[in-house]
This record gives C-alpha cells, structure tokens and sequence, in this order.
C-alpha cells in the first residue's frame, strides 16, 4: 500500500495549517474581498432636497391635521383636547354616510365605463401613417383641459336654453332635462363629463400597451385564421393587464377624490345630489370652519382611499399572475 496522500495538518508558528487534499493545491485562508463599488455616503446630501420637500409638502401638513383632529379649537391660543371624540362624531354622521355611498357608487359607474370605452378605443385607432398623429392629438385634447374649465364647459353646454346638449336633448329627442332642477340629470351630467374628460387617459395608456406588443404575434394569429375577438382576447388582453392596472387605480383614485368639475357644475346639487365626500368636506372645513371635524373627515378619507388602493392593486396584481 503506497504512502497515505493526505496529512492531518502541520504546525507552523503555533497555528494549524491544513494540508493540500490529493492532487489539489493548499487550500489559501480566507481573505476579506474588496468592495468592487465603494460607497459614498456624501451622495445622501442628493436626497436632502427631496426630504426636505416632501417634510414641507407631506408630511408636516399632515401632522397639522392630526393635531386638529383631536383638539376643539376656539381659537389660536385656545383649544381643549377632545381624543377620538371627532372621529366618532364623523363616523355616525348620515349626511358623511350618504355621501360616501354616492362617491363609491360614482366610481363604481366611471370604471365601468370609462374602461371599456378606453380599451375599445385603443383598439380601434390608427397605428402608423399620418392617422396615428391626428388621432393621438384629438385624443389627447381633453386631458389638456383644466379642470374648472372643463366645468365650465358642461355647465354652458348641458344647459337645455343656451347650452348646445342640452336643447338638443330638450328640442331634439323631445326628453325633458334640466340638471339644475332634476337630480338624476345632474348625475347624469356629472358622470358624462368625467368620462368625456378621462376615458382619453384610459386610452392613451392602452394604446401604450398596445403598440409594445411584437408584430409577429398579429402575424402567426392571421395564419391561424384567428378572429379580431380571438386575437384580442389571447394576444391583446393580457398584454394590457398592467397598463389596465394603472388606469384603474388611477381612474379611481380620481373619481373618489373629484371636486372641481362638480362643484363648478352642479355646486353639489341639486340638493345633495352630487356632494361627494371632497364636496362636503370643503363644505365642512371652509364653509362651517370645524377644524376638528375636518380634520377627523380628511384622515379618514385619506385611509380610505390608501386602503382601497391597495386592495385594488393586491387583486389586479395577483389576477395578471
């Protein structure tokens, strides 16, 4: 039998070596490596700008709410500490109640409509040449609107007297409509407007997702003899799953929080027809000047809305898996 290849280890200086393995070199000890990017922590004086501003912007206005929420405030050096008391208050009152129930139920009817009608115009718009141009610009057009002009345009033009819409709802179709008297016609109104104004968001972003898909997908399903329904279904849809994703959340986030088109409109009427929750809260904080009840309405609002966002992401994001 030959000599043994492989030695326990030798002594040297009092330290344990360990031997070579057969037919392999010394194993070498271990070394610190070198961090291939050094870090520099100066580059943090980047960001303070940015902390800076959202402090400013964010974060210290909503401490000032806070703050209101749980004070009654008679005035600026006199206040008395009232707890959750606001809170309850806001939660029990009918009138927040109904108007939450006519924000949903508002929202609920814009995604219905506004999403549809922005894919199907995705779909159906030019994708090359001089048509494309033209058709991305008269898209585009009233997303350029400010808002309290886009109020001021319905206003002038639902009216059934001066305003071209409305007398020919009137004189045309021979319906009688008059949204500064009727409620459901100045829901109607309101929600026409919302998705005149937005569905061209809705579809720019499709569109986007669109025109990201690789011509030889369109290419193998016009061989296979695949109908436009089939080819949007199995090719187009599920492209579009995150763009989708984005325009609700945003078509939500805005419907839920709308105020300036309304407001300029309909000023919330007739009656509380149309007060959403932003309307009613303005009231609240402008017009009553209940700092404390205000405050308690805006964090609540706020959570909501956060909440509600976050579970329209979690199942979007999970169905497109």
């Amino acid at each position: 039998m030959s000599e043994q290849t492989a030695v326990a280890g030798s002594q040297v200086g009092g330290e344990i070596v360990p031997a070579a393995s057969a037919g392999g070199p010394a194993a070498a000890p271990d070394e610190p490596r070198a961090d291939p990017k050094p870090r520099n922590n100066r580059a943090w004086w980047l960001v303070l700008p940015v902390v800076v501003s959202v402090a400013f912007t964010a974060v210290i206005p909503l401490m000032t709410v806070v703050n209101f929420s749980v004070q009654d405030v008679f005035s600026p050096s006199d206040r008395l500490f009232v707890g959750l008391e606001w809170f309850r208050s806001v939660a029990r009152d009918p009138e927040v109640r109904a108007a939450f129930v006519r924000t949903l139920l508002f929202s609920a009817q814009v995604l219905l409509l506004e999403i549809p009608l922005g894919v199907a115009l995705a779909v159906v718009m030019p994708r090359r040449g001089l048509g494309m141009s033209v058709a991305l610009v008269l898209v585009a057009l009233p997303l350029l609107i400010p808002w309290n002009v886009v109020g001021t345009i319905w206003q002038i033009f639902a009216r059934g007297d001066i305003g071209l819409g409305g007398w020919t709802v009137n004189n045309v179709l021979g319906i009688n409509f008059n949204y500064t008297l009727d409620s459901t016609d100045a829901w109607i109104t309101v929600l026409v407007m919302d998705v005149w104004h937005w569905t061209p968001l809705v579809a720019l972003l499709a569109y986007a997702g669109l025109r990201s898909i690789p011509q030889p997908y369109f290419q193998a399903a016009q061989i296979d003899g695949a109908s436009a329904w089939a080819t949007f279904r199995h090719i187009q849809l599920p492209r579009l799953r995150g763009v989708l994703t984005i325009a609700i959340l945003l078509r939500f986030m805005d419907s839920f929080m709308i105020y300036t088109e309304p407001f300029v409109v309909t000023g919330g009427g007739p009656g509380n027809a149309t007060s959403f929750l932003s309307i009613l809260l303005s009231k609240i904080a402008v017009g009553q000047f209940d700092l404390g009840p205000a405050g308690a309405f805006s964090l609540l609002y706020f959570l909501f809305v956060q909440i509600l966002c976050y579970v329209f992401f979690t199942v979007l994001t999970r169905s497109g898996r």
